[in-house]
């Protein structure tokens, strides 16, 4: 592609390295943002400032916040015995659009990948087996994503957690294996969380 101005050339290259957007589209967003006010891509701009300048991760279930306790940790109406563990905050809100959750959630921040290069290590397992150890926790959800990933990640974690006295279960598999839970419809991933069964029904 060529461009008539190198300043719209590296606007266009930084744009193209977000996921999901191609040269072209990221040339339509740019020329989109040329044809606001000043007022409006300040703002913008402003915006992207603050989030990562300002973004924090809860201190108890390492989901993105604003303050250092999350607001679902912090809600009295929460059952705090009751632990939902996902991949990353994507998942967090695509189970929250369901409303048929009510406990807490731990953000593992991936899933085991060694392809990736991605261990144990790396993923936010050791702050789940601390908030298990407190002994407040009766059950824990395991709900990631029906991939090669994520029952490795299942598994690793059951094996993890069993020596602890709290139920593990995992959503009920009304989703199909390669299915990620952010594309999932509510009413699918809400019965699949309402329908969840004991992890030791798929361990042979």
């Amino acid at each position: 592609m060529n461009f008539s101005s190198k300043l719209l050339e590296n606007a266009v290259a930084e744009f193209g390295r977000l996921p999901g957007v191609g040269q072209k589209t990221a040339l339509r967003l740019v020329l989109h943002l040329l044809k606001q006010s000043d007022a409006d891509v300040a703002r913008f701009t402003a915006s992207l400032d603050r989030l990562k300048e300002d973004i924090q991760y809860c201190q108890e279930c390492f989901n993105i916040s604003d303050h250092t306790t999350c607001e679902i940790c912090a809600s009295f109406k929460r059952d705090k015995s009751l632990i939902c563990v996902v991949e990353d905050t994507r998942d967090v809100m695509a189970i929250e659009n369901t409303n048929s959750y009510q406990g807490v959630y731990h953000v593992l921040g991936g899933l085991i990948s060694p392809m990736d290069g991605v261990g144990p290590a790396d993923l936010k397992i050791e702050g789940l087996i601390n908030r298990v150890q407190r002994g407040e926790v009766e059950e824990i959800i395991l709900a990631l994503s029906a991939t090669m990933e994520g029952d490795t990640t299942i598994f690793y974690l059951y094996r993890k957690l069993r020596e602890f006295n709290v139920k593990i279960t995992t959503i009920a598999r009304g989703i199909a294996f390669g299915g990620e839970l952010e594309y999932v419809d509510e009413l699918t991933l809400g019965r699949s969380i309402a329908t969840r069964v004991p992890y030791e029904r798929h361990v042979g």
